[in-house]
């Protein structure tokens, strides 16, 4: 058995345990503009990363943009994955294979297409245009247009998780909570999202880590006066050429997605039991 499990232990050390050693290692040198990194054991990256107003800010709107995403990704995908899960047609296989076709499509693309709607002269402009509206909306470059386009990439997830949750959960608990007389919305809060916890729990985080990370839509939706965490480390990297500090800041980004993917379990967890608990 411990055979069996070397070959990918080795392979997950290989790519990923030793690179975030490396990085790690960078992350404490000094940055010098003619030798561009000294080797040294300094956490001034990491104190220049937290303490400096211009980076707390992107981290909050990193935070806060994540969240965004997350909320309005349950919001939205709890009424399609119910309506998945419970289907018994023969073309759910077909409309499944079409939840997952975005998947397909690159980010880029994908913030193009949005680009095209939301853009001054955008299809969502001409529209209203259509109703006597003279000055466009300014709907592209702004913070709307970054959680808009990052939900539209992170809602498949979301959906089929939740659907693949629900999908077990037998359909006699709700109908004999009807027969009780629960109305269709206690049925659904009261019965079945209790039940369907682990989905949406998996859901919330793997959506909130997506979109902590994300940085094609941010670059492309939000212009170039709003930054995430992700195109500030490949700005440093690439633009500033600053690798340690551009490692320091993917390692503020790690540890900020983890402490905080580990509040949103523990609180939606603690939440959900207790709505069973009350159920």
């Amino acid at each position: 058995m411990v055979f069996l499990v070397f070959p990918a232990t080795l392979l997950v050390f290989t790519l990923l345990v030793a690179p975030m050693a490396g990085l790690l290692r960078m992350s404490l040198n000094q940055y010098s503009p003619s030798e561009l990194m000294v080797e040294a054991l300094s956490g001034e990256n990491y104190l220049q990363a937290l303490s400096d107003p211009y980076y707390q800010n992107i981290l909050l709107t990193t935070v806060i943009v994540a969240f965004a995403c997350m909320l309005l990704s349950v919001a939205l995908s709890l009424a399609p994955a119910y309506w998945l899960a419970r289907m018994e047609s023969r073309w759910k296989s077909l409309i499944t294979i079409v939840t997952l076709f975005p998947l397909l499509v690159g980010n880029v693309v994908r913030a193009a297409g949005w680009m095209a709607l939301l853009g001054n002269d955008g299809a969502v402009n001409a529209f209203l245009r259509l109703f006597g509206m003279t000055e466009p909306l300014q709907l592209i470059y702004t913070p709307f247009a970054v959680v808009i386009g990052t939900t539209a990439v992170v809602m498949p997830y979301m959906i089929l998780t939740l659907s693949s949750v629900v999908e077990n959960i037998p359909r006699q608990t709700e109908e004999a909570a009807a027969n009780l007389g629960a109305g269709p919305l206690t049925v659904f809060f009261r019965v079945l999202l209790p039940q369907a916890a682990p989905g949406l729990l998996a859901g919330c985080v793997l959506v909130f880590i997506l979109s902590m990370n994300a940085y094609a839509t941010p670059v492309l939706l939000g212009g170039p006066g709003f930054s995430m965490l992700a195109p500030a480390v490949y700005e440093q990297f690439v633009k500033a050429a600053n690798w340690p500090f551009g490692a320091a800041l993917a390692f503020v980004l790690l540890a900020t997605t983890l402490l905080l993917t580990g509040a949103v379990s523990f609180g939606l967890a603690r939440s959900l039991g207790r709505d069973a608990q009350q159920a």
